[in-house]
């Protein structure tokens, strides 16, 4: 059995844990804090600091795989640096990432490719989007609908050179992930994302709902990006479909969460293992082309009274996570569960045959917890317009 090293246990690592188990390999998740999330999932969870070179140095020698699942680039090029050093099959680009995790370098990018992104203010009209540069996706991210907030939100947060900001666009949003390996590229089944009321990832389904002309200009735009950037490794893009154009909002040059989980789930393809293996085929849409089963992959926190519908922070926050099957009706589900706690969270997936069966199966998944726990209140917020 081939033996993965994953380097990082939260949400990160609980996508590698989840799909290398599924490709039958056996999982290693290396962290310095002891209760993450991806700790008891993994086959060994080993709790040191990366840093440690020594010993990130012997774990290393015994193992067949190395994915990076964190966003520290000091500790990343540690990581990238020993895993050359000993010649070990890593899935991480370093140039490619130390251009997608600044915004503002992916934007320029963006510019200079021609690739059709949001307008930077002051060219927009409010609403407008407020986001630090170098956080992942969602977080600490604002919207703001006259001149008079958004001066008052830069007097206490700092000037607007530190902040992203962009026009607001209305539409659906969509990810795709792409790898690249030996100049061979590979693009993956488009997701669709929902948001919950602070724009964090609450849900992904699939197949999306868009239409495979679109797709094709998806795919274009990610091999295009990966190319810029040199990728050797993974990467993911998200788009808005704004007016029936899709506009670029960024890119990340490592493991996704909750994606490529919901991908395999629909396809059974394992990116990661995709990637270990020698690529070969030339059709960079041959994944993308493959429509799949329906899934639902949400998340969701339990309380005495109630069940929310939350964005993924929730699954990072509330301790080691376990991987159990039919749970509540639900195909699998990684919780915290256990019959007596007052409070908790999982990470439902749901598949069937199609997506609309995927949704009314996860209606009635929703229902049986309801009915179960004695719960009237179910809440699916999304952000306001």
């Amino acid at each position: 059995m081939n033996t993965v090293l994953i380097l990082g246990g939260k949400l990160q690592g609980v996508d590698a844990v989840y799909l290398m188990k599924k490709a039958g390999w056996k999982t290693i998740v290396v962290d310095k804090k002891k209760d993450v999330p991806a700790s008891d999932m993994a086959d060994v969870f080993l709790n040191f600091d990366i840093l440690n070179k020594e010993k990130l140095e012997n774990i290393m020698k015994v193992v067949d795989f190395i994915i990076p699942a964190l966003e520290d680039e000091l500790i990343l090029d540690v990581i990238y640096e020993e895993a050359r050093h000993l010649n070990k099959a890593i899935m991480f680009s370093p140039s490619s990432y130390k251009i997608s995790c600044s915004k503002i370098k992916s934007d320029k990018l963006f510019e200079r490719l021609e690739i059709p992104a949001p307008k930077y203010w002051p060219n927009c009209e409010f609403p407008i989007i407020v986001k630090p540069s170098n956080l992942s996706g969602s977080e600490k991210v604002f919207k703001f609908y006259n001149k008079k907030d958004f001066e008052e939100f830069l007097k206490i947060n700092g000037s607007k050179e530190k902040w992203v900001i962009q026009e607001y666009l209305k539409g659906p949003s969509y990810s795709i992930e792409i790898i690249a390996k030996n100049g061979i590229m590979k693009t993956f089944q488009v997701t669709e994302l929902e948001m919950d009321e602070f724009y964090d990832c609450k849900r992904v389904l699939c197949p999306s709902l868009l239409p495979i002309n679109l797709e094709k200009i998806f795919s274009e735009y990610a091999s295009k990006l990966a190319e810029a950037v040199s990728l050797d490794g993974i990467m993911d893009v998200e788009v808005i479909l704004s007016n029936g154009k899709l506009k670029v909002l960024e890119i990340d040059a490592r493991i996704p969460s909750q994606t490529l989980s919901a991908v395999y789930k629909s396809t059974k393809i394992i990116a990661p293992n995709v990637y270990f293996s020698d690529l070969k085929s030339e059709d960079i849409m041959e994944f993308t082309n493959i429509r799949g089963r329906g899934v639902v992959y949400e998340h969701i926190l339990v309380t005495e009274n109630k069940i929310k519908v939350c964005g993924e922070h929730i699954m990072g926050i509330n301790g080691p996570l376990k991987h159990v099957y039919n749970f509540f009706g639900a195909d699998e589900a990684l919780t915290n569960y256990e019959p007596n706690k007052k409070s908790w969270v999982a990470t439902l997936i749901i598949s069937d045959e199609n997506r609309e069966k995927a949704w009314k199966k996860h209606l009635m998944v929703i229902e049986q917890i309801k009915k179960i726990k004695k719960i009237d209140i179910y809440e699916d917020l999304y952000p306001i317009d």
